[in-house]
This record gives C-alpha cells, structure tokens and sequence, in this order.
C-alpha cells in the first residue's frame, strides 16, 4: 500500500518535541494576529459588511486569477501567480497530513485516506506545486536583484530623503523570498533521502522531483546505507524553517498572503468618486489622530505589499514632487505601528523602574503624542502634490484606498489654514461667487453671445435635456468658443436642452478634494435646490468633474429620478440614432487622451471613440490609454495651484510628449475642459505648438458636420475662425 511513515526514525522524545515546537509557533502567530486586530479595532466604524457572500465571491475570483496583478506587470504577476498557488497546495497538503495523521489516526486509525491512490495524487500534486513555488521564488528573486524596476526604489528625494530609512523593508522582502526559498528546497531534500533508503518503485511516477533528487544524490555518491543517518537532520532543518516561517508572518511582509484576502473583500470600488465625509463626532474636519481612522483604512495600511505599481502610475511622482501614495502608506503604517508599541509602553512605566528603559520609551511617547499626522508626519506639500486621479487605487493589486485617506488629511490642513494663496483664493471666489474665477454670477452665460439663437432657461420652461456645464466651460476664454460649438452640434441635432444660466455653481468636486467639506456641502445644498426648481428630463455635463459629482455625490438628484450623462455619452447616443448626422470625413490621425474623472472612475471610454471613428480619425492609441490613461496634473484641485517645488516635468508636459511623439498623429483629442487648458499651456512651454494641437472631441464633430448642417445656427466652428490659443496665463485659474 503506497504510503510512508509521518515521524520515521524518530523516538517519542523527538515528536513530542516537534509538536511542543509547533505550538509554540502557532501560539508566536495568533499572537501577531492579535495584536493586528487590536490594532484594526481602534479605528472607527467602516459601513462594509453590506452584499458580504458577494464580496467574498468576487474577491476569491480576483486572487484566484490574480487579476489585479497581470494587468500592469506580466512578470510580476506571474512570478506571484506562481508563489501563491504554490504556497497555497504546499499549506493544504500540510492541512490534510495533519487531520489524517493528528485527528483522525488517534480516533480510529481504520479511517486513514493518506494512503493508497489518494497518496499517490497527492505526492505528485505536492511535488509538481512545490515546483511552482520555486519557480516563483526564483522569478521574483531575479527580478529584485536584477531588473532594477523603479517600483522596488525606497528612496525619496530631496529633503526628505535624510529623514527615512527603509533598508528594514529590503531585508523582509530578501528574508521571506529566502526563508520560503530553503523551507520549500529542504523539503524535496527530505523526500529524496528518503527515497533514497529504499526506492520504492512508485516513487518514480507520483514523486518525480523527489526521485530526481535522490538520484542526483546517489549520483554524488550517497548510498542507502550512508542515507540512514541524513534524513533526521535535514527533516529537523527543514521544520524549524517551516515552524520560524509560521511565526514570522505576523510581523513581517509575509502577512499580506492573510490580510489582502480580507482587505480585497472589503474594498469598495466606488470610494474615492463617492467620497466619505469627514469623521463624525471628531473635534477636527479632517484626520489628525490613529481613531479617526476607519478600521479599513488600517486595514489598508497592513495590506500594502510595497510592491511599487502605485509609486510609478502616480503622476505627481512622475513629475517629480514631494508625494508617492506608496510612501504616503508606508509612512501611516509606521506611525500607527509606533501607537502602538507607545500605548503597550505607558502601561510598561508603571512597571518599570528607574533606567534607560523607562526614557527610551517616555521619549517615544512624547514624540509620538506631539507629532501631528497632517502637516507634520505627512508633509503639506506632499499632500498637495495629489491630483486624486485614482491611478493608485486602480493598479493597486490588494485594494488599497489610497485617495479617501489624502483628502480626509487634506481636510484637517484646509481647517488650520495651511494653504497656498492661490488656493485659498480660489475656495474665496467659490464661496462668494459661486465659481474660482471671482466672476460675476451674471457672466456665466456669456458664452452664449455670438449664437443665433438663445438655449432654454430650464428654469422657466421645459427642456428634455439640461446641461450643467460647468465653470470652466463657461466663464474661461479659451473655451468659450468649445462651448458654443457644442451648443451648435446640438440645435443641428435639433436636441431640445436649456442651461441654468446664473443659477448654475460650481459643482464642488475640487472644494471636496482638497478638503474643503463644508464649501462642498454648501455648493451642493445650492444645486440641489436650483436642479430641483428647473424643468427636464435628462441631464449632461460638459466638465468630467462636474459630471462625476453629479453622477457619484449628489444623492438626492441620482436616489431620485435623473441619470447623468457625459456630452460624450450624449452625442453618441444621437448619431447611433441618426439624430447627429456627419457630412465628412476628416481623415486626421489623432490620439484621444482620456480624463481621469469620465474613464478611471467613472468607466466611460468607448463613446468617444465611437466619435472618432465616426468623424473619420484615425485613432492612434498612446501607451496608457483608458484605465492606464495618465493625468493631466489638475485634478484634485491642482489647477488652482501653484507648482511644488522643482518640477522635472509637468504631468501636461510629458502627456503632450507622448502624443507628440506617435507616428504621425497631428490632434491631441481631449473631452474635458480642465485637460483642454492644461495641454495647451503645456504645448507651449515644452514647444510642441506647431507639432501638435489640442481640440475637444466637439471641434471635430462640429467640422465633421459641415457648414451646411451648422447654417443657421451662429458663428463659424471655432476650428474655422481662428480660435486663439490660451496664453500661459490663462493656462490656469491662476
């Protein structure tokens, strides 16, 4: 009967050793795990136990295929495909040995299943898996050791690169590829000394690996008679390398193979377009102490894996300033930690007599309790630095929500003043004018002035569609003229819409993501009421800002009866129809940069290319396109900004380097007013202007109509009256 023998050559002093070694492993590993849930615990309530049996479902889908992983980094992701479902059938083999060997031999030993064929399955499938785990292993080795990827770069720069030291987080990442590495070989060592005894002649078909390393041992001059002796101290070797790798994974990296699982189900794919208010009953609008986080927010700070792929998406990064959303978790992760050896230590002085113990730990209290988290752990200019365009929560492999916790610690900044001027004047014209320009109410349609016909006032009479468009649409000069050109494709269309002309704010998406929650509730208890007052069915917005907010954090216009539609959305739908008809091809090769606000979170990416290819484009796709679309640099309330300090290159700047340097591509196609600004003004500074120009999607469609479908309906297309580019001036609200 194919089997072998659990504890072979041992006495009973040896196994009650190994057994009295595992408890204290186990006991060394649910202790860590305490102390990490003790820690969750202190964080304040998180609403995510909602849909739980589909959380599960749809988190065990994504680590099954390890989907999150593959998409940006194949290596990678491979490499860790291969260590985890290694690592997994190597446990669930230790699983099952332990329930036959520990509970069901000592019950009736008549029952034991490890024997026989389902031995023989399991030796191969054990053996073959083992393989995989190595394979990985050495996969993530070589490309740790070699590849040089920026994504494994600790270092910081500038000032702040003498302030931290992370040469503890490359030796985990090197101590646990190593200990999984030799707890893994010194198991196919044990199997082939084993073998090695006696070569059971079935051995060779179910223990390939095994019998392949007793044969190179034999070939090394090992005999059977000489292999008696070996497999007691490679198996002890063995076992204390897997006992220490039990313990170990509380306190080191290897705790992420626990905590993602938990923090994949968890995750909520809409926090940061719907973002969470400030904490209730806190005495600060924003984060400045450990309980104002949610226990999914500390969650969040143990799952991180340092794996890097937000350090490199994240454009602020890139451009060189002061911010890795990496770097920003590690440093939370660090100070909680510390909370937490200092709540142990006041505990501690009771204790503890007079000695160095006592001022070590009464130091890192006091510098612990003094240290605010905004403004002090966290640098201001770090925060600043974020454009919240979600890149760092969509490649983050284990759902880490990067963007809530920049704006909760933004908040607490915006409520002790520390902001530039130029933004603090802009959250003043907000609150006076309802716009950042400091514009009259009365001149946010002006840019009607030139059109033959005047749009609806949806207050007064009914529209099928209203339009919100927006402040940029409205009020900035270079746009107006973009503007006026969709108010014209849309009467050709003949679509019935009206504005609400000074009744129309700031929808508040940039007030919020800079921390500003009390002018954002004010801006949209206003719209509200102004949406509520105006007469129509449907609703569009020019601006993917304002269409995200609308859509996501106005709860009483998306609970009720209107869905939001971006004008992209809208003028596909009516050439899908036939309501929007095209007399031309334009026959241009262009690229189309997708907005953070309308493709990353809110997933509208197809109709603008329906568009283009329908106004004959041929679309040139950049290398990161759609959900790897890389940000304009003024989201998140950067457009109102002055720059941080030396910018290596702005985030416009390299997107207009990337589209200019596409085979033949002419047009940089954007469909947001914000990116529209921001690429112009990088044009000039990086003097691409007469390489490349920059045109709203509406331009096009507007050319690709004729002048025949357009007569009647105002001024010539802003394409064909020689609309001044912005100066750099007029780049920015600024």
């Amino acid at each position: 009967m194919p089997t072998r023998e659990v504890f072979a050559g041992f006495g009973l002093t040896s196994e009650l050793l190994f057994y009295v070694l595992a408890v204290l492993a186990l006991a060394v590993f649910f202790w860590g795990v305490y102390v990490r849930v003790r820690k969750y615990r202190r964080g304040r309530d998180a609403d995510r136990f909602d849909h739980l049996g589909m959380r599960i479902l749809h988190a065990a889908q994504l680590v099954a295929r390890n989907a999150t992983l593959t998409r940006t980094d194949l290596y990678a992701g491979l490499g860790h495909l291969a260590i985890m479902w290694g690592f997994v059938v190597l446990f669930l083999g230790t699983v099952i040995l332990t329930i036959d060997f520990d509970l069901v031999r000592p019950l009736n030993p008549a029952w034991r299943f490890w024997k026989g064929d389902f031995y023989l399955w399991y030796s191969l499938t054990l053996d073959l898996f083992g393989v995989v785990l190595l394979v990985g292993l050495l996969m993530m080795a070589i490309r740790r050791g070699f590849f040089r990827v920026p994504q494994l770069n600790y270092r910081r720069r500038g000032a702040f690169a003498e302030n931290y030291e992370r040469r503890l987080y490359i030796w985990d990442d090197w101590f646990f590829l190593g200990l999984l590495f030799f707890a893994t070989l010194s198991g196919f060592l044990v199997e082939g000394l084993r073998i090695a005894q006696q070569w059971p002649a079935y051995e060779r078909a179910w223990s390939p690996v095994g019998w392949a390393t007793a044969s190179l041992l034999a070939q090394l001059g090992l005999t059977p008679s000489s292999a008696s002796g070996a497999p007691l101290l490679v198996w002890w070797t063995h076992a204390l390398l897997a006992l220490g790798l039990v313990a170990y994974i509380p306190y080191s990296k290897a705790f992420h193979l626990v905590v993602d699982a938990a923090n994949l189900v968890f995750h909520n794919d809409d926090v940061a377009k719907r973002l969470p208010p400030p904490p209730p009953d806190s005495p600060s609008a924003g984060y400045e102490r450990l309980e104002d986080f949610t226990w999914k927010e500390l969650l969040d700070l143990d799952a991180c894996t340092r794996c890097g792929r937000c350090h490199v998406a994240c454009p602020a990064q890139s451009s060189e300033m002061p911010f890795s959303p990496r770097d920003l978790i590690l440093d939370l992760r660090e100070y909680v930690d510390a909370i937490a050896i200092a709540s142990r230590a006041r505990l501690d002085q009771q204790r503890v007599k007079e000695g160095g113990r006592k001022v070590l730990f009464g130091a890192r209290v006091a510098a612990i309790d003094g240290l605010a988290i905004a403004g002090g752990l966290i640098k201001p200019e770090s925060l600043w630095s974020c454009t919240t365009c979600m890149a760092c929560m969509d490649v983050c492999p284990v759902g880490v929500e990067h963007v809530p916790i920049v704006v909760q610690l933004r908040r607490a900044l915006i409520q002790r003043g520390e902001t530039d001027p130029t933004l603090t004047e802009a959250l003043s014209n907000l609150g006076r004018y309802g716009n950042s320009f400091g514009q009259s109410e009365r001149k946010r349609a002006v840019w009607t002035q030139g059109l033959d016909f005047k749009p609806k006032d949806a207050r007064k009479e009914q529209v099928e569609w209203l339009w919100y468009l927006g402040e940029y649409a409205c009020y900035h000069p270079a746009l107006q003229g973009i503007t006026r050109s969709l108010a014209r494709v849309l009467h050709a269309a003949g679509v019935d819409f009206g504005i609400l002309y000074e009744a129309e704010r700031n929808s508040g998406n940039d007030a919020r993501r800079v921390g500003e929650e009390g002018l954002f509730e004010l801006l949209r208890e206003k719209n509200t009421a102004a949406l509520k007052q105006a007469k129509y069915q449907q609703l569009f917005s020019t601006d993917p800002h304002v269409f995200n907010t609308l859509k996501n954090e106005y709860p009483e216009l998306n609970h009720g009866r209107h869905i939001v539609f971006h004008y992209t959305e809208l003028l596909a739908d009516l050439l899908a129809s036939g309501r929007l008809k095209l007399a031309r091809k334009l026959n241009r090769r262009v690229t189309y940069h997708d907005p953070c606000y309308l493709g990353r979170y809110n997933g509208v990416y197809d109709p603008p290319r329906k568009l283009l290819r329908a106004v004959g484009a041929e679309l040139k796709e950049m290398k990161r396109s759609r959900r790897d679309s890389f940000c304009c640099g003024g989201g998140g309330g950067r457009v109102w900004m002055e720059e941080i300090g030396e910018i290596h290159s702005r985030p416009s700047e390299a997107r207009v380097r990337e589209a200019a340097g596409l085979d033949g591509v002419e047009v940089l196609v954007v469909a947001c007013p914000k990116d529209y600004v921001m690429f112009t003004d990088a044009l000039k500074t990086t003097g691409l202007e007469g390489r490349l120009v920059v045109k709203d999607l509406t331009e096009l469609v507007e050319e690709a109509m004729g002048p025949a479908a357009i007569a009647g309906t105002g001024i010539a297309p802003a394409a064909q009256a020689g609309q001044s580019q912005p100066s750099q001036a007029e780049g920015t609200r600024s």
